[in-house]
């Protein structure tokens, strides 16, 4: 090299990983709570194992076929899943759609408009609402929203029957009544946690937009919702968890018919309402077999659905930072 160059830098070398210092206590601790999420994980896989364990019967007369098809007929041992999956992520995904608008608008009033003592008396009510039992809303259900539902859709099969959504005859019992009732289970959830999570916005950057000049409106859509999203995110996949996995109240006012139909009016079915009104009467290990794997499709379908929630969460808070 010559003397009129200056000779680059060498790279500084790595700086050394600091890790705390580690007792005794500090690796008893470490290991109780590996052993706890260990147990968690354990008990997952167990569950899983059991189920298609006690499912193979209808794995092996139907394969992959039987989450397609649409055949429920115990008396000839034909079984398709379909109707049942179809059921429950139709109704589930109907229920979020009535229920996120609500519950964001609700969790928004709540934390940036409300008066603290209203607000506070409004979400013990809400979450008062979570802890009414399913079967409750069930009786709810049957009693005052399928009458009155069967009243409302007779003028949007007028107003609106150009759709396949609104076509058929009213029954009252169908999917639009286990929208409604899911709608109502998932609100709670939805609301209360979205309202904390915005609650939790810190309040200097909303004082910066209101000096700026910024509208309360604006500053709820340029600071609140952004800080928020991801709480907001992880409240909408809880409630559908919680939606998917619903029995007794979706079981009394959707119909219980295994067919595939995209009309609000018409009945229709879920996986965890067929598991609870067949499985006692599963007279053949075919039949059992097969009420066994519907449980082991909706175990995965809560599987996939929550892994889609961790990549969306993460997605969006890759996009924020």
């Amino acid at each position: 090299m010559s003397a009129g160059l200056a000779e680059a830098p060498s790279p500084a070398p790595p700086r050394p990983r600091l890790s705390p210092v580690e007792g005794p206590g500090d690796r008893r601790f470490r290991h109780a709570v590996f052993a706890a999420a260990a147990v968690i994980l354990l008990l997952a896989a167990a569950i899983g194992a059991e189920l298609a364990w006690n499912s193979r019967l209808a794995w092996k007369a139907e394969g992959l076929r039987f989450l397609w098809s649409s055949t429920w007929d115990p008396v000839e041992e034909s079984f398709g899943a379909w109707p049942f999956l179809f059921g429950t992520l139709y109704s589930s995904f109907l229920a979020l759609a009535i229920s996120v608008p609500l519950g964001v608008g609700s969790a928004i009033f709540l934390a940036e408009l409300a008066p603290r003592r209203i607000s506070d008396a409004a979400t013990f009510l809400i979450e008062l609402l979570a802890a009414v039992p399913s079967v409750v809303l069930g009786l709810m259900g049957v009693f005052v929203l399928v009458p009155a539902v069967r009243a409302v859709e007779p003028a949007l099969a007028r107003w609106l029957g150009f759709l396949p959504f609104f076509q058929g005859h009213a029954y009252g019992v169908g999917m639009l009544s286990a929208a409604l009732i899911l709608s109502v289970m998932v609100l709670p959830y939805i609301t209360s946690i979205s309202r904390e999570v915005l609650l939790g916005v810190p309040m200097p950057l909303k004082e910066a937009m209101l000096a700026l000049g910024a509208t309360r409106w604006e500053v709820v859509r340029g600071v609140s919702l952004p800080y928020a999203r991801d709480g907001i995110v992880g409240a909408v996949f809880l409630a559908l968890g919680r939606a998917l996995g619903e029995t007794m109240a979706v079981t009394m006012v959707i119909g219980n018919t295994p067919k595939v139909s995209w009309s609000l009016f018409a009945p229709g079915y879920t996986m965890a309402a067929v598991i609870a009104n067949e499985f006692a009467e599963a007279t053949s290990d075919a039949y059992l077999h097969a009420l066994v794997a519907v449980g082991l499709a909706l175990f995965g379908v809560t599987i996939v659905i929550n892994g889609l929630a961790r990549l969306l969460i993460a997605r969006v808070t890759r996009r924020s930072a």
